[in-house]
């Protein structure tokens, strides 16, 4: 009998017609900045509900460029959640800010708009707080009502981290649109993809103008021609990749819902497990977009050598974020983020995508709880 097919941690969903899209890119000889780009800011844009859309090349670009658009450099500081991907805080540092830490909640593996204004409340640097930069993590969405009422109080701007969040929705906002910028990734392992890419989003004109221009070496066009009005970057999308885009966006609906339909029967199907108190499932919000499936692991269970099992038995599993302050890059930023440092050394991204269904999560169940049981031996139920 031969060995079930490697389940891998995600799938981007490419059909036909996606890769025809693209194929009649290549055939039209505009790569870059032509209509297809165009079409797909604009479809973003009533997608999304925001009066602006601007492609990037990736969602770490996205950050960078929202940061630079309103500002922020040298003598300020940003908070950013502990528990995040690396970028997050990197996109700070290189516009020469400081990054400040701020520890998450458990149980959605985001920041509260308490323990930010608990940062604000006790922020000594030197530096200037200028912004909040919230993460969706794996499209949980936040209290984004809360935490922009709290950034008014204090005059601080709200970049949101909505890498992970595309269809997410905050009340009756999708996340990512409420505020001053909103930033998402188009990673392949993200539901909408264009292999790299980013988007943000943003309902400023004079923003979007500066965005559009700080992303192509801060050019406008003029009169005579093309005028340099800034320095700027080379951070353009290419057509080829707003034209994956826009083959999926008319599916992304239907594909949130079987997401979130994946969740569930996770949940149903390690239920048991965490009973025994092997893990802990993620929090469940009506309106999350599910980009990951994250447990957590019981303390005194390996998670390397779960990681190393699930592999043996041709499941791709993974770390679900990282603790900004349990890393190298981030050795010399204090934080005292007990919950983050455990969902960094405890968190487990199982596989997850909308092609998956009953059978791939029966196996990494059956398979995952083996695991456990080999990793902490027996437990009986409490």
């Amino acid at each position: 009998m031969s060995p079930a097919p490697m389940l891998r941690l995600s799938l981007p969903h490419i059909d036909e017609a996606a890769i025809a899209a693209v194929a009649g890119v290549l055939r039209s000889g505009q790569l870059v900045q032509g209509a297809e780009g165009a079409a797909f800011e604009a479809e973003l844009q009533r997608w999304l509900g925001t009066r602006h859309a601007v492609l990037v090349s990736s969602g770490t670009a996205a950050l960078h460029l929202a940061l630079v658009a309103l500002g922020i450099g040298p003598g300020d500081a940003v908070l950013v959640p502990d528990f995040t991907f690396p970028a997050t805080g990197n996109v700070v540092r290189l516009v020469g800010a400081r990054p400040v830490l701020v520890d998450v909640d458990a149980a959605s593996c985001c920041v509260t708009p308490a323990a930010l204004q608990q940062a604000i409340e006790g922020w000594r640097g030197p530096e200037r707080l200028r912004a909040l930069m919230p993460v969706h993590e794996f499209g949980y969405p936040l209290d984004m009502a809360a935490v922009n009422a709290l950034a008014a109080r204090h005059g601080l701007a709200v970049v949101e981290d909505a890498a992970c969040a595309i269809g997410a929705r905050c009340g009756e906002r999708l996340a990512g649109t409420l505020g001053a910028i909103g930033c998402f990734s188009l990673h392949p392992r993200k539901t909408l993809t264009t292999g790299e890419g980013g988007v943000l989003v943003t309902d400023d004109d004079a923003l979007a103008r500066r965005l559009r221009r700080l992303r192509n070496h801060g050019i406008e066009r003029g009169e005579t021609g093309l005028v340099f009005h800034e320095t700027g970057y080379n951070l353009r999308l290419t057509d080829m990749q707003a034209a994956l885009g826009r083959a999926q966006l008319p599916q992304l609906a239907a594909w949130l819902e079987a997401r979130r339909a994946l969740a569930l029967r996770y949940r149903d199907a390690l239920a048991p497990l965490e009973a025994r108190g092997l893990l802990a499932l993620p929090a469940v919000h009506a309106g999350h977009s599910w980009q990951t499936f994250m447990v957590v692991l019981a303390d005194g269970i390996d998670c390397a050598a779960v990681i190393r099992a699930l592999a043996g038995q041709g499941i791709e599993v993974n770390l679900g974020a990282q603790c900004l302050s349990a890393l190298p890059s981030f050795a010399d930023v204090a934080a005292a983020s007990s919950v983050a440092r455990r969902l960094y050394a405890q968190g487990l991204a199982l596989p997850f995508c909308e092609q998956y269904g009953e059978a791939e999560v029966a196996r990494v169940a059956a398979a995952l709880g083996a695991a456990l049981a080999a990793a902490r031996g027996p437990i009986h139920a409490r």
